[in-house]
């Protein structure tokens, strides 16, 4: 199914007095470029992140964004009963060494290590905990890319059709286009006042012919457009493969342009030039 490479979702857990949000954001880029923002602590878990947004989006500049958001923050502090008691006999030592040191005050107490109770992190369970948030983040993703890449096809597909339209219509002309181009060969040599060697003007019709000949190019052009189809229809990644199929389709409509022999082919050259554009313009964001 067809990915677009832009995207945002986001997915997060609760446990306890902690909330986990893990955030997903895409745009296009060619290769896979992943970026990561997270807490030190979690870094420890970036391969295994690395690995699971690899096996789901192939293209794309992601950017990962973990955020933590610890509501122990909020509440008051509770005092270690026994950490402070041992603080209280420390400072009792302290004072019948020394007499004249000043008592701390209240505040450096609490400060004082070991006597505010702190609440201790789980560092495998949170990452387990930011992993089923990122579950939740990456399906989303991929669910959104992938309803922007059904527009994507349909807007390419719709250029195809077009195109189609006009390949079929300049192939059914092409005999009129031919006797046109001898028309006027014979024409000219009329009003020249001539009289050609018979077998010299036969060989002259029929390089003019060949020369003229689009019948391969519009062959390609064919095969290209149902080779786009084809991908925008499968289940691979095709952004690469309908990039190299847009410079064909250029390259066939160039050729077309240079061969033509009648305004009408060369109109057909240019309508078909402006919707190559069109589509490269979509293909752009497609994975």
């Amino acid at each position: 199914m067809t990915q677009s490479m832009t995207g945002f979702a986001r997915g997060s857990v609760t446990t306890g007095e902690m909330t986990i949000t893990v955030e997903l954001r895409s745009v296009n880029n060619r290769f896979l470029d992943l970026h990561i923002r997270c807490p030190e602590s979690l870094r420890v878990f970036e391969q295994p992140w690395r690995r699971k947004i690899g096996e789901q989006i192939h293209r794309g500049k992601v950017e990962l964004h973990i955020k933590l958001n610890d509501q122990t923050d909020n509440r008051l502090a509770e005092i270690d009963s026994e950490g402070l008691s041992r603080l209280h006999k420390m400072l009792d030592q302290v004072a019948r060494v020394i007499p004249d040191t000043t008592a701390p005050d209240q505040l450096s107490v609490l400060a004082a290590p070991g006597v505010l109770l702190s609440a201790m992190i789980d560092e495998d369970a949170l990452g387990q905990y930011v992993a089923k948030a990122l579950d939740q983040a990456l399906s989303q993703l991929v669910v959104n890319r992938r309803e922007e890449g059904a527009v994507l096809a349909t807007v390419v597909l719709d250029r195809v059709a077009t195109m189609r339209e006009l390949l079929d219509l300049l192939k059914a002309n092409l005999p009129i286009l031919r006797e046109q181009q001898e028309q006027r060969i014979l024409h000219r040599l009329a009003q020249i006042d001539v009289e050609p060697d018979a077998k010299r003007l036969e060989e002259e019709l029929v390089y003019s012919a060949q020369k003229s000949d689009v019948e391969e190019e519009l062959d390609r052009l064919d095969a290209h457009l149902n080779a786009i189809e084809k991908a925008l229809q499968g289940s691979a990644p095709c952004g690469r493969r309908l990039d190299f199929l847009m410079q064909e389709l250029n390259r066939e409509a160039n050729t077309l342009s240079s061969k033509a022999t009648a305004l009408s082919t060369t109109e057909t050259a240019v309508e078909f030039k402006v919707l190559i554009e069109q589509m490269r313009e979509q293909i752009q964001n497609i994975e």
